[in-house]
């Protein structure tokens, strides 16, 4: 019987970091079967899907909830599967409610686990250190202080990676324009909009982006962009007007490069334009039920985006649920446009951000291959 292998990516951010190792892994196992949950990335590379991602995920808690029926029924199916092909190894890829239970399971089936991308239990549940020492092989930590901070709780084999978007974005990265308040003297300041990857996040900020967008042009003539997702309805960008540019998720790159400023929804996405050196506001809101079920089990206080959290300081400003609203977002991009020193520090603190990224001396996938060839 041909060797199998799961795969679990059930959001986009989670497949991305997947194929920063993944198709070099395909080579290292050209007969092993992988199958699961990912998108159309991985499908291009023969994955088999189970599930694909844009069914998978979801955002807040009460979506959560409403879904719980389904996330119970796919591992069922995800297990039968795993059974059925004999599978002993796994990478499961963040998306941490699902994919902690399921480690657990698939540790008493002798499945060997590869647990990229730790769940953010230093944010909350930290109590999920002695799952994951239970039941996981190898966990990978993509932020600077998370391997220690995992091995001071009981998890032994820990390997710290690259962040996976210092990795995709490594070449792409020498070759981007040095930003400079001297550009937006020059011309019309460009100002970027990232609502988010989900229609739940598109449907709730990009009203209030379009609204803060509307005070900014009261005080400066500006350029708009936005970066779209192909799986996001196309009905929820219907208010952005015409004249604005319009890029996709696989241009970010470009739409990075083209910005000086950006609004984005709070997400993995903001540890990429600190990366590209794009002063960025970072908001989130969350409805009222989950506002208050968050606030009742979550403690932490401390910041939410990427690059804020590897530079240990509030570079970025961050306004989050009844916060994040027109006039605050509005004043943190007019505080740029007009104060050109405090534009230029802003971008020079950024310029560190990729040197704050640093990992274990190793190869994720020839690490991976080992394991799933039972060589570890």
């Amino acid at each position: 019987m041909t060797d199998s292998c799961l795969i679990i990516a059930g959001e986009q951010s989670g497949e991305d970091h997947a194929m920063t190792f993944f198709k070099e892994l395909k080579k290292l196992c050209p007969d092993t079967k992988f199958f699961g949950v990912g998108g159309d990335k991985l499908k291009s590379y023969d994955v088999d899907l189970i599930y694909h991602l844009k069914d998978f995920s979801s955002m807040g808690i009460t979506e959560v909830l409403k879904k719980l029926p389904f996330y119970f029924s796919a591992m069922d199916k995800v297990l039968d599967e795993v059974d059925r092909l004999s599978c002993k190894s796994a990478i499961l890829v963040d998306f941490q409610g699902f994919n902690l239970k399921l480690a657990q399971k698939l540790k008493k089936r002798g499945v060997k686990v590869l647990y990229y991308v730790a769940p953010q239990a230093w944010a909350w549940k930290a109590y999920r250190a002695r799952a994951i020492e239970k039941s996981v092989h190898t966990l990978f930590t993509i932020l600077p202080f998370e391997k220690e901070w995992f091995q001071k709780r009981g998890v032994k084999k820990i390997k710290a990676v690259k962040h996976p978007l210092a990795v995709e974005y490594a070449d792409q990265l020498n070759r981007l324009r040095q930003k400079s308040s001297q550009e937006l003297k020059s011309r019309k300041p460009r100002i970027l909009l990232l609502p988010g990857s989900r229609n739940s996040e598109v449907e709730l900020m990009l009203p209030v982006f379009l609204e803060a967008i509307k005070l900014i042009e009261d005080k400066f003539s500006i350029e708009i962009g936005i970066v779209k997702t192909n799986h996001v309805k196309e009905e929820n960008y219907s208010d952005c007007k015409e004249s604005f540019k319009e890029f996709y998720a696989n241009e970010l790159i470009d739409a990075c490069d083209w910005a000086d400023l950006c609004i984005a929804t709070s997400g993995t996405v903001t540890l990429a334009t600190g990366l590209f050196s794009l002063p960025t506001v970072v908001s989130y809101k969350l409805n009222m039920i989950n506002e208050f079920i968050l606030k009742l089990i979550i403690n932490y206080k401390g910041a939410v985006s990427l690059t804020n959290i590897i530079h240990e300081k509030m570079i970025f400003p961050e306004y989050l649920h009844y916060e994040a609203d027109r006039y605050n977002l509005s004043k943190e991009i007019i505080k740029w446009i007009e104060d050109h020193a405090y534009y230029d520090a802003t971008v020079h603190e950024l310029g560190r951000t990729l040197e704050l990224l640093s990992g274990d001396d190793f190869n994720v996938a020839n690490y991976m291959a080992e394991v799933i060839n039972d060589k570890k």
